[in-house]
């Protein structure tokens, strides 16, 4: 064997080893074959199926049911971030210095404002941290570029991964949100294929 067939080997071989570790690490941090395993331990932060305690009870259906308040109206940057974000508390005071301020609830809120502080409020719907997701693009998607679909109807959007939170008193998660729920979206939606597009 040549100096030349035996460095050209090795090449293929140690790229052949390399190759199959990236992939190997690649399977282990996508969660492929554990994210959809019942008794996995989710990612901290992720309250799967749970009522998540919150720092103050927010009953969605009154909001965006009874009152028929837009999502975006207090989740204002899901249409320009990668977050939804929660609104300030000013946002909520602008209707509750003077509407139901009797309740419990109200007051717990007032006293946030009033010292200014944010209420620590909890995450609900979460992907892990190696996960790229964004609202923006989403919402661009299927609101924004998709003619006829009105803004009014961003709640059917946002139902897409989060559920009915228009039913729901309080948010809780009720789609997994694992890699295998998001590729199904994609496939049916011609979202990208490409693992770089949500993998950090």
């Amino acid at each position: 064997m040549n100096k030349n067939s035996y460095c050209l080997y090795s090449g293929v071989r140690r790229v052949s080893w390399v190759s199959a570790i990236f992939l190997v690490l690649a399977l282990i941090f996508s969660g492929v074959g554990v994210a959809d395993v019942p008794n996995a331990v989710p990612p901290e932060g992720d309250h799967k199926g749970e009522h998540v305690p919150q720092p103050i009870h927010f009953p969605h259906d009154t909001h965006t049911k009874i009152n028929e308040i837009n999502c975006m109206y207090c989740h204002t940057y899901a249409r320009k971030s990668k977050v939804a974000g929660i609104p300030p508390t000013s946002k909520c005071m602008g209707c509750h210095t003077v509407i139901a301020t009797d309740k419990d609830r109200i007051k717990k809120l007032t006293e946030y404002w009033e010292n200014n502080e944010v209420p620590p409020w909890k995450k609900v719907h979460d992907v892990p941290d190696y996960v790229h997701f964004t609202h923006e693009k989403h919402l661009k998607r299927f609101l924004f570029d998709n003619e006829g679909m009105e803004v009014e109807r961003v709640s059917e959007v946002c139902a897409f991964c989060h559920g009915e939170v228009k039913d729901m008193e309080v948010a809780h998660k009720v789609k997994p949100l694992t890699m295998g729920f998001c590729q199904r979206c994609h496939e049916a939606n011609d979202g990208p294929a490409d693992c770089w597009a949500c993998h950090k």
